[in-house]
This record gives C-alpha cells, structure tokens and sequence, in this order.
C-alpha cells in the first residue's frame, strides 16, 4: 500500500507488487481488489469526521512507478519502511528511490504507527549539508505547527569536500518563517550517528524527524553505510526525508 498526502486532500492508492508473466497477478487480483475494498470503508469512515478533502484511487502495477507517476503535483508522499512484498531485513529500495527521483518529500512511517502528532515536539537532523536544508524548506508547513523544534547536530569532524551551514543558520532560516527552534549539539559516543539521533529523539519526545537524505552517493551508503540507510532499517518514529 502507498499513500499520498496533499496540502487539503488525500489520495489512498493500492498497489500490486510486479508480475513479469501476468498469471500470478491475475489470480491474485479479485483477493487483492477485496482487501483494498474493506481498508477502503475503514478509511472513509475514519475520515468521515476528518474535514479533509480526499480521493481513492486503485491502480495496478509496481508501486515505485505508480508513486512516481503521481508524485509531482503532490506535497508528501507517505510509506512504511519496508518494501513491499519483500520480506529481507533492510532498509527499503522503494523509499531510496522515492526521494532521489522525485521532487516530493517523502514520509516514512513505522509500521506500529498509529498516527502523527503535528502539534507535538519535531525535531530537525541537521549536519549544515544542502540535503539538510531542502529537507528543512520541504518540512516547513509541518514545523510551523510544531509545539517546539530541536535543531540536533551530532558533532562530527568537518567535511572538506562540501559547505557546510552552521546550526545557527539553519535556526536564522526557520526564525525568518515565524519557527522559533532549540539548537542542540550531541557528542557523538559509541551509538551509530542514526541510533544517536532517534535516542534524542525519544528524550524530547518528538513526534517525526525531519532529515536530509543521501548526503553522499546512495551507493557509497550501500557498500559503506550512512545515517540515512541506518536509519530507515527500523525507524523509531516517522522520518521526514528530502534530497
């Protein structure tokens, strides 16, 4: 399942993992048409009370491309952590892909979420990278209704191949937007950057994270690790991710 999240409506899409042959897809379609029926009525009558405007759209076909077809008139897309129809441990190619080819931030949520506070505590990963600062810019309506923002930097040493924005202009930059943030600076310790973000996290109790991903090649975080790879391997809480 996929969804899509816009500024006054929402778009519930159902998708289908691929089927190279077509035999297995059409067996399984009619089971599948009659679960996406029953979540159907459970989400009209959660929304029925909601104020929100909202379509239902059912489509066959791969969910990468299906998102990626519908992605650019929408501001949010919203996924769960895992693929879909795959059951390996592992962060998801889907969302990887998701964020590096389209232009709309993406919301990854785990799969035990019951439902996002956007009043309560958020809290912004920040390294001063450009990835950092568009997630910021793309998180901004969000953040404007936050109870509060922590602006995290985990200390780390300089990277010499890039600019690097300090803190305080991240926090200059949400100020000129009416968003008043807490600029916290977290030594590093013997936990993952990835681990120490999500404890801060936890400590402030933060509704989501906004984050920016892939500040480095997505392949050199495959073969070599990075935060936003640990990150989604088993988020603690929703992860706000722009590129």
């Amino acid at each position: 399942m996929g969804t899509l999240l816009v500024s006054s409506q929402l778009i519930w899409t159902i998708f289908a993992p691929g089927d190279f042959y077509g035999s297995a897809m059409e067996g399984a379609l009619p089971a599948i048409k009659e679960r996406a029926e029953k979540l159907r009525a459970k989400i009209e009558d959660d929304l029925a009370n909601e104020g929100v405007q909202w379509d239902w759209i059912f489509e066959e076909g791969i969910a990468l491309h299906r998102l990626l077809a519908h992605s650019a008139l929408k501001d949010l897309m919203v996924v769960g952590p895992s693929d879909i129809g795959v059951s390996s441990v592992g962060p998801s190619r889907m969302v990887g892909d998701l964020v590096l080819r389209s232009r709309t931030p993406v919301l990854v949520v785990p799969e035990d979420q019951k439902g996002l506070d956007c009043f309560a505590p958020a809290m912004v990963a920040w390294n001063g990278s450009s990835e950092a600062c568009n997630a910021v810019r793309a998180a901004l309506p969000l953040l404007k209704r936050a109870s509060k923002v922590y602006l995290i930097k985990v200390s780390e040493e300089p990277h010499g191949d890039r600019h690097d924005f300090e803190p305080v202009e991240g926090a200059a930059y949400l100020s000129r937007h009416g968003v008043d943030c807490e600029i916290v600076e977290v030594p590093p310790g013997d936990a993952s950057i990835s681990d120490t973000l999500s404890a801060a996290a936890q400590m402030r109790e933060c509704s989501y994270m906004v984050m920016g991903a892939y500040g480095r090649s997505r392949l050199a975080e495959m073969l070599l690790g990075g935060v936003t790879r640990q990150s989604l391997k088993d988020p603690q809480l929703p992860v706000f991710l722009a590129h």
